[in-house]
């Protein structure tokens, strides 16, 4: 669960555009007393995949191998839970 704050930092984003996602529906989140919390799954399904194109020298090792996904990796991990 992420307050307001937290997942605006995550996104990248504004608190105050995170609270407009929620009262416009975009966001699901829940009122605990005085505060909104999000679930992460939530916020990270409304803000999709990674967009930004990867740099050409970052694409293989050294030693030419393909980099590791470690996205993806940290993705399948934490949909197991």
């Amino acid at each position: 669960m992420l307050t307001v704050p937290q997942a605006a930092r995550r996104a990248g984003r504004d608190p105050e555009t995170i609270r407009r996602w929620i009262r416009s529906g975009r966001l699901r989140a829940q009122k605990v007393g005085t505060q909104h919390v999000i679930e992460s799954r939530d916020l990270d399904e409304l803000l999709g995949p990674d967009t930004l194109p990867v740099p050409d020298g970052w694409t293989r090792t050294l030693s030419g191998e393909p980099m590791p996904d470690t996205v993806a990796a940290l993705r399948r991990s934490r949909a197991g839970h």
